[in-house]
């Protein structure tokens, strides 16, 4: 579990296919690589990945056929910049909103505009998580947790602080750039929940189950 408060930047130094999937390998600009235990979580631009590797540096994760083709991780390269982020202790301050680093979908920026100091960006909503993001809701972008500033059927808007802009890949990103998508978790279970629900009113008024139906 993780709080969408990026703590580091990283470079992708190289990516070796493996079995349909790859091995990636990331040096972090401050994490400290040696701290790190193997197989603890770290999210990656957003896409929950284990560390297999680590030393010199580096850290190295293992990407399965799914994770390249379901986010963005399947269109890194050598010298892709990434947002990183160790998984929540317990006990420390969730300051941004429970993210699980299992992403949705992957988005598209279609425009970015100057708002003050920081800046907005309008990012395409694909149909099978549009239900899910709301105004005023959290949306983690790239792991990045946000406020959705505004949202239509296909589009939504996210407002940058310069903080964001300066600590995060958001500062670069701009019309065409693909970013992963992870929900709010507590709106994609209710979604799920409601799929679940018995017949509506309307239903049971077409099957002869209205009032004064005498069934």
């Amino acid at each position: 579990m993780f709080t969408g408060l990026v703590a580091d930047l990283g470079l992708v130094e190289a990516i070796v296919p493996r079995q349909g999937g790859a091995r990636l390998t990331v040096r972090p600009a401050a994490l400290p690589v040696d701290a790190l235990v193997l197989g603890e979580s770290i999210a990656c631009s957003g896409a929950c990945l284990t560390v297999v590797e680590r030393g010199g540096g580096r850290v190295s994760f293992d990407a399965v056929p799914e994770t390249l083709s379901r986010t963005t991780v399947g269109g890194w390269r050598p010298g892709t910049k990434v947002n990183l982020e160790r998984a929540l202790a317990v006990g420390e301050r969730l300051g941004g909103h429970l993210v699980q680093g299992h992403v949705d979908a992957v988005g598209e920026v279609v425009q970015r505009r100057p708002e003050g100091q920081g800046a907005r960006l309008t990012i395409s909503l694909p149909a099978s998580i549009a239900p899910l993001v709301a105004e005023k809701g959290s949306i983690a972008v790239d792991g990045v947790s946000l406020t959705v500033a505004a949202a239509t059927r296909d589009r939504f808007e996210v407002a940058l602080i310069p903080e964001t802009l300066a600590r995060t890949t958001l500062g670069e990103a701009g019309p065409g750039t693909k970013v992963n998508l992870e929900a709010d978790v507590i709106a994609r279970h209710v979604a799920r929940l409601r799929e679940f629900e018995g017949p509506s009113a309307a239903d049971l008024s077409r099957w002869g189950y209205g009032s004064g139906s005498g069934q």
